[in-house]
């Protein structure tokens, strides 16, 4: 039996709730716990944390609020790579392999598995690395495929449905107004009126009162 490997993600956002200061600096409120082991799908703990840290250098904390670290982005990647979509389920994998233009999509041999086991071999030894040397190394990869599929991941982790593994407690959310998926706005018009209308985010299964399962729940 393999043995089952981990990643630690900071708490500080679990059960709480992101406000702003005057000053407009994020304020995590809520949760006392420092931190939580999340079992992964298909990283090993190390290329977990390789991950972890360069979707952090792509969407980093700052004072406007967390990043993809909070969020739980690697959680988000971690399972859609475990899914059938990292074993290339829903793309025409057949030849030629070739390099097309932009407007017709990626077109190589390698599945999206492959092409960030490869990419984490890449980064080499990212996470010793200091914030300025991580950045200059990902600048290295700004042209490759392994960097925009790491780049689109790591936006999708910060703002998908919590179901899908990242936006942690909604903190995506939080952090650029979105309600959630919610059906409809008529019972809060007149509510609201003159006024700015900022709910709570609410994920999917919040509204619809049950369990939801993603995509990346199905069998590779």
């Amino acid at each position: 039996m393999k043995r089952r490997e981990f990643i630690v993600i900071p708490a500080k956002t679990l059960g709480g709730l992101l406000l702003y200061s005057l000053q407009g600096k994020a304020i995590f409120e809520g949760s006392r716990a420092s931190s939580i082991k999340v079992p992964l799908r298909f990283f090993t703990a190390r290329e977990a944390q390789v991950i972890q840290a360069a979707s952090a250098r792509i969407f980093p904390t700052d004072d406007s609020g967390p990043g993809a670290t909070e969020a739980g982005v690697v959680v988000y990647i971690d399972r859609q790579l475990a899914s059938p979509y990292g074993l290339d389920k829903y793309r025409y994998t057949k030849e030629p392999w070739v390099e097309a233009g932009p407007e017709y999509g990626y077109q190589g041999k390698a599945n999206p598995q492959e092409i960030y086991r490869d990419g984490i071999q890449a980064l080499g030894n990212f996470t010793e690395l200091s914030l300025a040397q991580q950045d200059e190394k990902l600048a290295t990869i700004e042209k490759t495929h392994f960097f925009e599929l790491l780049h689109t991941h790591t936006i999708e982790g910060m703002f998908c449905d919590p179901l899908h593994g990242g936006n942690v407690d909604l903190v995506g959310w939080q952090l650029i107004g979105f309600p959630g998926p919610v059906m409809g706005y008529r019972d809060e018009v007149d509510k609201h009126y003159g006024k700015a209308y900022r709910p709570t985010p609410r994920s999917l299964e919040q509204i619809l009162g049950h369990p939801v399962k993603g995509v990346e729940d199905e069998p590779a």
